[in-house]
């Protein structure tokens, strides 16, 4: 694939349901000055369409990085990864972040929203970046801000909505796109019980109506029981 092209996903030529993300022997290490950090470690992972899946394990398990690997922020050192079965293992960085922008939406458990920008303006900064045109961004804002409550609070700034609040236009920036997968980082990390909840609810009901997969990194048990599955990493290994 040369550096100048745009991601294009390869079309299904019969009805078998095959997975958004695919894994195979994924290997992933770091340097930290003399010492090499084996951050995940032959990892072969699936996530299916529509499906939520929670990522459990310790404070430096390899959560973090396994996400990173299935965002398309870090590369594999050794291994294969499959994104709707087109082999992405060796994109270039360019054709990473065209895919990124296409295909995948993130959530953060601090947010990061741009706090200069409306409610409404951090919605549809991904839209703006896939090149749609006002008015198509305007309806699509609408619509996610209005599926996840916040449509009356448009033309507020992150600092005058609540965690919960900031959370749900996260999730409405992650997923007004349409996204194939989404990578959630500890995003009920920052909130109290009842509004953990409403989100958990909210980013399920999205996703599986959108067909998104859906891979969260979590020690939230709450959002644990309400995964589709959950698999635990230790010291870079799936169990």
């Amino acid at each position: 694939m040369s550096a100048s092209a745009a991601y294009v996903p390869v079309p299904a030529t019969h009805p078998i349901r095959r997975s958004v993300c695919s894994l195979r022997a994924a290997t992933k290490s770091y340097q930290l000055g003399t010492h090499v950090v084996h951050a995940v470690k032959s990892v072969d992972l699936d996530v299916m369409p529509g499906e939520m899946v929670a990522l459990t394990g310790p404070s430096g398990s390899g959560k973090s990085t396994l996400l990173n690997l299935c965002g398309l922020i870090d590369t594999l050192d050794a291994g294969e990864y499959r994104f709707e079965n087109q082999d992405v293992t060796a994109l270039s960085e360019r054709e990473r972040a065209l895919l990124r922008r296409a295909s995948i939406g993130f959530v953060f458990q601090s947010f990061n929203l741009v706090p200069v920008m409306s409610v409404a303006d951090n919605v549809d900064y991904p839209l703006m970046l896939a090149g749609l045109n006002a008015s198509e961004r305007r309806r699509e804002t609408t619509a996610i801000l209005a599926r996840v409550g916040l449509e009356s609070f448009a033309t507020r700034r992150p600092d005058e909505l609540s965690g919960g609040q900031r959370q749900r236009v996260a999730i409405a920036r992650a997923l007004v796109k349409r996204p194939r997968l989404v990578i959630a980082d500890e995003p009920t990390a920052n909130l109290d019980s009842h509004t953990a909840e409403q989100m958990l609810v909210l980013l399920r009901e999205l996703a599986h109506a959108q067909s998104s997969a859906c891979l969260i990194a979590t020690h939230d048990q709450r959002l644990v029981a309400r995964c589709d599955r959950v698999l635990e990493i230790r010291d870079g290994v799936l169990q």
